[in-house]
């Protein structure tokens, strides 16, 4: 498309010569902001990805992925029966029950509001988040009576290793068709302490065995049953089953219900700074067209001489368009390693300026993570990628036309 001749005079009219540096600081601050632009998309879609993809891996192995819940009432009484049929459904790999409450949790002067999650030792244990980073102060510990297993944030919180006693606070057994006995409270044995990287779960969460947390919370039967399937994403392909399994008298929820709020608003997020991003190549494209117009007007006589030497209309519109596409290209690609080289390098230079600072740069508590997640999508790479190459493209066709169109005499009568 562009002969060595055009490639030439292309390249050459780029390089900064005396008395043109002005058009060149343009075309470079032209190839800087695309440079920046291309990058901070990159990186910032990354972030969006691994956050989603990290809260949605975290929530669903921590949690379940269809909970069974009581109709009009505090608990599943008779349960078994329940979780037998359901354990029966094709696409059901476990039902988990699961007692659930709030309370007050104490240790010395500290004290901390939590949820109470009472669990069999077996399936607490099966999941992967909790066994893959789990300090068990014996094995078998957890399958004691008054014992606890606390996140590491809720440990920090309240002072406690293991070996340590945690006292929990509980309200009575109201609404279950018996008068409240009031408050209870039990001293627990601390013999787990997990860390699930999901900052709400190690702050906010103590898990005791199931009939402990019954005996605590007063409840006869189970707060819910939580169901894990084979495919959370076809969820909706067996839930007639799973109704017609469970039968009357209970609800069901499943995790997009649970995550739709957040994942509208993940995705209104991503889109509206996809677009405000944006905005910066949109600016150095129009650098581009400023930095080739002025390079027209100071190569008017150039241009001149080279018509008159046999050069045609599209050798020179070739000459111009190939100067701004080259800034594009560049820009383009230097911004595509600069992009990626941030992402995967993103979490150690957070602890590097957190630690130059002093200063806290990644709230847990605000992000519910612990570190910055990224994820690189190809798709969204190659979308930011063209939409850098055709901005620098469109935005030198112009430029071109104006120099392919410009009278030889005129220019050399005025140079």
């Amino acid at each position: 498309m562009f002969n060595a001749f055009e490639r030439t005079v292309a390249f050459r009219y780029l390089r900064a010569r005396r008395g043109q540096g002005f058009v060149s600081l343009i075309a470079g601050f032209s190839l800087l902001g695309i440079i920046i632009g291309v990058a901070t998309l990159i990186t910032v879609t990354s972030v969006m990805n691994g956050f989603q993809t990290e809260l949605l891996a975290r929530f669903l192995g921590l949690n379940a992925h269809v909970s069974v819940a009581p109709l009009g009432g505090p608990a599943i009484a008779d349960y078994e029966p329940i979780a037998g049929r359901l354990r029966g459904v094709d696409g059901v790999t476990r039902v988990v029950p699961v007692v659930e409450g709030q309370a007050l949790a104490s240790a010395g002067k500290a004290s901390a509001g939590v949820q109470i999650r009472g669990e069999s030792p077996e399936d607490f244990l099966a999941r992967p988040l909790i066994a893959q980073n789990l300090q068990l102060q014996a094995p078998g510990a957890f399958a004691g009576g008054d014992v606890v297993a606390i996140g590491r944030g809720l440990a920090e919180k309240l002072g406690l290793g293991l070996g340590g006693k945690l006292t929990l606070l509980a309200p009575g057994a109201a609404g279950q068709g018996e008068q409240s006995a009031g408050p209870t409270a039990r001293a627990f044995t601390v013999v787990a302490i997990f860390d699930a990287g999901l900052y709400q779960f190690d702050s906010g969460v103590a898990v005791v065995p199931l009939p402990a947390a019954q005996s605590l919370l007063g409840l006869k039967g189970v707060s819910r049953l939580d169901l894990m399937v084979r495919d959370p994403d076809r969820i909706g392909e067996i839930a007639a089953a799973l109704q017609q399994a469970a039968g009357p008298g209970v609800r069901f929820f499943d995790w997009k219900q649970a995550l739709s709020g957040y994942l509208d608003i993940v995705a209104g997020q991503r889109n509206v700074l996809f677009v405000i991003l944006s905005l910066i190549v949109l600016v150095a494209a129009f650098n581009i067209i400023s930095s080739l117009i002025m390079l027209v007007k100071e190569k008017g006589a150039d241009i001149a001489i080279l018509r008159t030497m046999g050069a045609s209309r599209g050798s020179i519109l070739r000459i111009f368009f190939l100067a701004g596409a080259t800034i594009g290209v560049i820009g383009t690609l230097a911004g595509l390693g600069l992009g990626i080289a941030l992402a995967d390098s993103l979490e150690t230079l957070r602890q590097w300026l957190q630690q130059l600072t002093g200063t806290p740069i990644f709230d847990p508590r605000q992000y519910s993570l612990t570190r910055i997640p990224t994820e690189i999508d190809a798709a969204e790479v190659m979308l930011v990628c063209g939409m850098a190459l055709a901005l620098s493209l469109l935005a030198s066709i112009y430029p071109a036309w104006r120099a392919a169109r410009l009278d030889p005499v005129e220019a050399l009568r005025y140079e």
